[in-house]
Parts: structure tokens; C-alpha cells; sequence
């Protein structure tokens, strides 16, 4: 028997192993961080065998809210990602399994690669209507990538997409993934319709690093990104540093910041209402984005989400806070769920990477809703 998590994004602890039956497991904590949620690891084993894997010590996990009523997820080809049977005592997660094949990957949710990652950019490259550009490297030296998407024009909105700031929540880069296929095909009539009056510039992923590294919320440092909007560094955050630069230099009519919550069993949505700059125009717009959203698909709901911030008490550190407020923009966080949508499950496969792939594309429906107002 053989537990391993030595690749991309790989994170798991093998404290014993001494049989299927007794296997105890630990997560690996972010590098210079105290946050530790995300696991991704193989085994290879005995096929047919029940397998009991006891995932401890998660009441000091960042998020042990997250924990009632989640299902991992687990894959024999890397490809089909499912549910498997999972119970949570407040303290262990316990993993019951018969693996059919010799190997079995499990993660927290389906993970999304660096090397698919640079396929996606790479192949979104060659559509006549985008352009890949570098904005910098990060402390672990890989590239921070911008796609933009429709030719520029001064008179065009901007609209900024960012996914994976948190890298354990690799559900976002999925959304961005879908997103993206439908604005660059030639024949979907809302995406040649938003690329005459708009340019996107999206980021598919903010923290590759941490991405790699097999980290919940953190750079390679330990810099949760999603505070460092007010003042980036280049020692501590160049993600950010680098693209506030470019939305400075492009501009910025619009942001989605995209996310996965580990406790809310929901798909939605958290604006700006706390921003000192906030305004019935921001208010007109966000209700008129959330209202086209709920249209458009059933994923989306608008009753369970975040508490909202009282005037003027926003935390201008967090992403959509800072751009909303520093280019006076409909600016939102877009948050999806790491267990299942409560309002559509699906006992098999919970919230999904093809899931998060069709919300990406029905957000375009959302985005013509308001696009015509933003300015």
C-alpha cells in the first residue's frame, strides 16, 4: 500500500498505514501559514479491499465549518471526479472506500493543474479574438498570465475576471475555463455581442504558486492574497502588485473576483455595500446583475450568502472592496461551494468542475445585463 501526494498540488501526511483498515492521515499546513484545508493525494492498493482513511485534527483546520456535510472527491483516471462516502466526528474525517483499480486519487475538490492551466492559456491564445500577455513573476517564479479577450478600444468597458486567489479553490479556475471556451466561440451570439462593446482581461489564476504547492489560501510565503489589495509588495504579494499595475494602466468598468466557500452549501455573491464610495448607481447595478444571474440559471440563488458590510466599514483590503472602491466599479466576490449546491444536489457527483464550467458560461448572461450601464 502506497499514499502519496509528490505532485502538483499534491498535500497529505501519512502518519500510519499499517493496513486498509487503519490508515491516518494529516494536511500538510500552507508554507509560513497556519491555514491547512486542502488535500490531493494517490493510493495504490489492494482493489476490492475496504479501506477506512481517518483524515485528522481538522477542529484546527481553517475552516471546520466546511467539514459537516462534505463529501470528498476521488478519481481512478484524473478525469471523472465523484463523491465518496464521508463522515465527520468534529474532529476526523473517515473516508470509507472499495477501490475498483489499483490507484485512487482523493482531493478536497476535483483539482485544476498548473500544466492544464498552461494548456488553457496556451490554447486560448490562438483565437483570433485573444491575446496572452505576462504581467510578472512570482516569488516561486512562474509566470502571472492576463488573457485579453476583444480588441481594445478606449471607448470599450473593461471587464476584470480574477479566479484563485485562494489556490485550494480550484473550483474558480474551472468557472474561468467555461467562461472563456464561450466568449471565444465565433458563433454564441451573447459572446460576439458583448465583444463589440466590451474587453475582457481575466487571470485565470492569481496564485499558481500556491496552486503547486498544494496550498488552501496562501502564496509561496504565506500572503493571503485576497488582504493584500490596500498596499501589495513585491516581497510579500506581486500577485496583486502586478495586477492593480494593469488595471491601472487599462482601466476597470467592472470586476468578478471568483471563489469557493467551504461551509455555504450555495452559489452567490458579496458586493461592495460597506465601500465608502458606494451609491445608488453600484446598488441599481448589482441588483440588475444578481436579478439577469437568477434568469439565466438556477445555480445561482440570492437568499444565503455573507452578511453585508454597514456603510463605510468595508475591509478595503479584500479584492473586490479595493477595486470596487479604487475605480468606482460594480465590483463583486462570486463565491461557489466545496460540498454540494443545496438548491440542486446531485448525490454523485456534488458541485462539480463541469458545474462550475456552465456557471462560468451563464455569468456572460449576466455580464450583458449590465454592461451597457456601467459608465
Amino acid at each position: 500500500m502506497i499514499i502519496t501526494s509528490e505532485f502538483d498540488s499534491g498535500n497529505i501526511k501519512v502518519l500510519e498505514a499499517t493496513d486498509p483498515q487503519n490508515i491516518h492521515l494529516r494536511i500538510e499546513k500552507d508554507n509560513q501559514s497556519d491555514f491547512f484545508q486542502w488535500f490531493h493525494f494517490k493510493l495504490q492498493t489492494t482493489k476490492f479491499v475496504e479501506h477506512k482513511l481517518v483524515i485528522g485534527d481538522l477542529k484546527n483546520s481553517a475552516y471546520p465549518a466546511g467539514w459537516p456535510g462534505y463529501q470528498a472527491v476521488a478519481s481512478y483516471d484524473r478525469e471523472e471526479w465523484f463523491r465518496v462516502d464521508t463522515d465527520f466526528d468534529g474532529d476526523n474525517l473517515t473516508i470509507d472506500f472499495v477501490p475498483e483499480y489499483d490507484s485512487v486519487y482523493f482531493a478536497y475538490f476535483t483539482p485544476y493543474s498548473y500544466e492544464r492551466h498552461q494548456d488553457f492559456i496556451s490554447s486560448a491564445q490562438m483565437s483570433f479574438d485573444c491575446e496572452l500577455r505576462h504581467l510578472g513573476f512570482t516569488l516561486d517564479k512562474r509566470d502571472l498570465s492576463l488573457l485579453v479577450i476583444g480588441e481594445e478600444n478606449e471607448n470599450k468597458k473593461k471587464i476584470w475576471i480574477t479566479a484563485r486567489q485562494h489556490p485550494g479553490e480550484s473550483m474558480a479556475e474551472w468557472l474561468v475555463e467555461g467562461l472563456v471556451r464561450r466568449l471565444l466561440d465565433e458563433d454564441d451570439g451573447v459572446a460576439k455581442s458583448l465583444l463589440a462593446d466590451n474587453v475582457f482581461y481575466i487571470i485565470p489564476n492569481m496564485n499558481p504558486d500556491g496552486s503547486a504547492r498544494g496550498h488552501l489560501r496562501t502564496n509561496a510565503v504565506g500572503t493571503n492574497l485576497n488582504r493584500e489589495w490596500q498596499t501589495p509588495s513585491l516581497e510579500k504579494s506581486p500577485e496583486v502588485y502586478y495586477t492593480l499595475e494593469a488595471m491601472d494602466k487599462y482601466g476597470v468598468d467592472m470586476f468578478l473576483d471568483i471563489h469557493g466557500d467551504e461551509a455555504l452549501p450555495y452559489n452567490f455573491v458579496a458586493g461592495c455595500e460597506g465601500n465608502p464610495g458606494y451609491n445608488t448607481k453600484l446598488e441599481e447595478l448589482e441588483n440588475a446583475f444578481k436579478n439577469a444571474l437568477l434568469t439565466a440559471t438556477p445555480e445561482f440563488q440570492d437568499v444565503f450568502g455573507y452578511d453585508k458590510d454597514e456603510a463605510g466599514k468595508a475591509n478595503l483590503t479584500i479584492g473586490a472592496n479595493a477595486v470596487g472602491q479604487r475605480y468606482h466599479c460594480l465590483s463583486y466576490t462570486l463565491e461557489m461551494p466545496f460540498k454540494d449546491n443545496q438548491n440542486l444536489p446531485d448525490p454523485a457527483y456534488g458541485w462539480s468542475a463541469p458545474r462550475c464550467q456552465q456557471l462560468g458560461e451563464d455569468l456572460l448572461i449576466a455580464i450583458r445585463a449590465v454592461a451597457p450601464n456601467l459608465r
